[in-house]
């Protein structure tokens, strides 16, 4: 999908407030209710803009600790890799799961109440997953960047 510096200003607007009136993203990009309006549905349509969802905080709702696992799957087993996506995205406490190309298979990151929690989450729950060959944790210390916004 094509777009232009039109839609280039009513993404800029929308990332930096999601939440606007259609009243309110036209006066910012400039541009008549109407063709607000248009645009923003033609930028759904073509997959563009995939949805508005609330983003919560989970630090603030009691989870401190957040960990990386790099995960290397037996290649050995033609089904191993199904088989452990399935496992895995059964566990609440992994929020996002990648897969890579090269030594390290797949990523999860996954988050706990505490140390403590942590043992108890990467015992019980990660360890049990099928298929592992291989797994390295990294303990988040800090956000430097976060890609929520794209260079529009």
């Amino acid at each position: 999908m094509r777009i232009d510096d039109t839609d280039r200003r009513l993404l800029r607007q929308l990332q930096a407030e999601p939440t606007l009136t259609t009243a309110e993203l036209a006066t910012r990009a400039g541009v008549t209710e109407a063709t607000c309006w248009r645009r923003v549905e033609r930028l759904r349509a073509g997959g563009v803009l995939r949805g508005q969802q609330a983003v919560i905080d989970w630090r603030r709702l009691g989870w401190t600790v957040e960990v990386s696992l790099r995960v290397t799957l037996d290649k050995t087993d033609p089904h191993a890799f199904d088989g452990f996506m399935a496992a895995a995205r059964q566990v609440p406490e992994v929020l996002e799961i990648q897969t890579f190309l090269g030594r390290v298979d797949v990523r999860l990151n996954l988050i706990a109440r505490d140390i403590a929690d942590y043992r108890r989450l990467y015992r019980e729950r990660i360890l049990t997953l099928p298929h592992i060959a291989d797994l390295e944790a990294l303990m988040h210390v800090a956000d430097v960047k976060s890609g929520e916004h794209l260079p529009l």
